[in-house]
């Protein structure tokens, strides 16, 4: 029984892996294939064209440039908000704890196209009613970051929330009574105890910003980010130069990932050797 549970187990990880890897071989070999459609089937040699357009594909770019600056706006607005945001739920209790978990959650469930419409519907009023022809008021990528992050604050709301309930509330009140402000109990204590969910919550908004694609549609005006530069490229004619681009994003995501498990294990070793020398 033992024995074919663990074979069981072993079939299911095998699938799974092949599941979710085959494709991403699949994409990354049509970077590779002299095909003009973005395939390995049928193979019709060995090439690197396609990553000779990639990085001659000038609005290619900027369009990736530009989600990057996006991103990274993104990431600078949405944790703060998603952060504080959680510490209010949490110091709350009865209904108004209810209500505003779910005035907060609620942008999660709006479709991207609604919060894009609303978004760039909303500041060009605002702009109407002011008089004002101020660049604020215009569509942009600001606005892609302002519509994105109104759900994307969300996500990381979550994450600092369900850290927090890990949180020990008499660990606050011993620092007060010692004598420690406000302000030094949220730096010294409350957010070093959160900062595990603030990364993963800075790392879910970047690359949720990143394959974000309806809220930005509506709202960047004339300027392109990487997922509607693509979408436009699959209505003209898709080439494989985005396989190549994807496969440079993958491998720089594996670098990353791989860089991040070493040091992770180095300071795990570290520790270990200066408990053993400590005892």
């Amino acid at each position: 029984m033992t024995r074919s549970r663990h074979m069981l187990g072993h079939i299911y990880m095998a699938a799974f892996l092949v599941y979710l890897f085959v494709p991403l071989i699949i994409m990354g070999g049509a970077a590779f294939n002299d095909n003009r459609l973005p395939s390995i089937y049928p193979w019709k040699g060995f090439t690197w064209h396609w990553f000779q357009d990639l990085f001659a594909d000038r609005t290619m770019w900027i369009s990736f440039l530009n989600t990057i600056w996006v991103a990274l706006a993104v990431v600078a607005i949405a944790v703060p908000l998603g952060t504080a945001g959680a510490i209010l739920i949490n110091s709350v209790a009865g209904r108004i704890r209810g209500l505003l978990y779910g005035v907060m959650v609620a942008p999660i469930l709006m479709p991207g196209a609604v919060i894009g419409i609303s978004t760039l519907l909303f500041w060009n009023s605002l702009g109407q009613t002011t008089g004002s022809d101020f660049i604020l008021f215009n569509p942009g990528l600001h606005l892609s970051v302002l519509g994105q992050v109104s759900f994307i604050a969300s996500f990381v709301m979550l994450l600092v929330l369900a850290r927090l309930q890990s949180f020990d509330p008499g660990l606050e009140e011993a620092a007060m009574d010692l004598g420690a402000s406000n302000g030094q109990v949220l730096r010294r204590i409350l957010l070093p105890h959160l900062y595990p969910a603030i990364g993963a919550g800075a790392a879910i908004a970047f690359f949720q910003s990143i394959e974000n694609f309806n809220t930005t549609l509506f709202t960047r005006g004339t300027q392109n980010t990487l997922t509607v530069y693509v979408f436009s490229k699959v209505r003209s004619g898709i080439t494989p130069t985005i396989n190549a681009l994807a496969l440079l994003m993958i491998l720089a995501t594996l670098a990353a990932a791989v860089i991040y498990e070493i040091r992770r294990r180095r300071r795990e070793q570290r520790l270990a050797a200066m408990e053993r020398a400590e005892d």
